[in-house]
């Protein structure tokens, strides 16, 4: 865990090297991980829409033919959700209130009556071994747990801090429904609060995520480290962006980024070739190459960041092996 954790911060003091950010190069990756994690997290729990059928229902305000409300709703949520984590930000401390008022912005058009509020009756988390919080003990466990938060955020290491208040949140279990993407509005929030980048989890990892989340009742070591690795793909995707778009810095200290086009670039062509190897099992470097029209190297070169972050892995010889996704094991 030490060694993932020394990497974030490593990484975190190169992010910084290239502040101050332009107002515009701001303003995109803000409204770039609008989208990603309002996807990834709705994913997660089951939700149909693509990544860019998110993008419009969020930007254009459009419902998606065949796709149910429901799932329509839960993007047009999460991203008020998002767009409300940016005006906490600067609080001297995190309160109870806040995490209300993620819920009820993401539950409001799902049902309007039990958005913002805890759930009054048991509830038996599918696939678990473990019970969660009962209903008449959901207010205290709540306020226990941000004064457990607020004494810790100025001690604790900011990736395990926000790996912790995920885990603490879910176990408490305080919603009916939506308790995983308050869970992750508020690890990011964590983040976001102490300098770090956003976390994001793509869906394919759901079963690695879901399956270390239920085992941190006994051992969060992992979990912590799951976290981790996802705070640093982000970085390093950052790195990455702000490299190829000409992110260096002037004189001046501004970073010069004329070509917005690039965010979120490298993260999409993750998103792509994952999707890819999951429709065609044991694909391989060529075929990748020719399905997503990337060069030869760029595709290696994705692809030996997705075998680092254990989402794929090669099988078979050289010459005639292909990818797996891990989970396909």
């Amino acid at each position: 865990m030490m060694n993932k954790l020394k990497s974030a911060e490593l990484n975190n003091r190169i992010l910084k090297s290239y502040r101050p950010l332009d107002r515009k190069t701001l303003e995109s990756l803000r409204n770039y991980y609008r989208i990603e994690l309002t996807y990834s997290s709705n994913a997660i729990e089951g939700n149909s829409l693509t990544e860019s059928e998110t993008k419009i229902v969020i930007e254009d305000g459009l419902t998606i033919e065949g796709k149910p409300l429901r799932d329509v709703y839960e993007a047009t949520g999460h991203a008020k959700a998002y767009d409300y984590l940016y005006k906490i930000l600067d609080k001297k401390k995190l309160l109870e209130e806040d995490i209300l008022t993620f819920h009820r912005l993401f539950y409001q058009q799902i049902d309007a009556d039990k958005a913002g509020r805890y759930r009054a009756v048991p509830v038996f988390i599918s696939g678990s071994s473990y019970a969660v919080t009962p209903p008449q003990k959901i207010a205290s466990e709540v306020k226990s747990f941000f004064k457990w938060y607020n004494a810790n955020e100025s001690k604790m290491h900011p990736v395990k801090l926000a790996a912790l208040a995920h885990q603490k949140f879910v176990f408490i279990h305080p919603f009916i429904d939506g308790n995983g993407r308050v869970a992750r509005l508020l690890m990011n929030l964590s983040l976001l609060r102490n300098d770090y980048t956003i976390a994001i989890i793509p869906s394919l990892l759901r079963q690695q995520y879901i399956s270390l989340l239920e085992k941190a009742h006994t051992d969060n070591i992992k979990f912590i480290d799951f976290i981790a690795d996802s705070v640093i793909n982000t970085q390093n995707d950052l790195i990455r962006l702000l490299k190829e778009s000409g992110g260096v810095k002037q004189s001046n200290g501004v970073i010069n980024n004329d070509n917005e086009t690039h965010i979120g670039g490298v993260k999409n062509r993750k998103t792509e070739m994952l999707e890819l190897i999951k429709k065609y099992p044991g694909i391989n470097t060529p075929a990748i190459s020719k399905q997503l029209n990337l060069s030869l190297r760029t595709a290696q070169r994705v692809l030996k960041q997705l075998v680092e972050q254990g989402a794929v892995h090669f099988k078979g010889a050289p010459k005639t092996g292909g990818y797996f996704l891990t989970s396909q094991d």
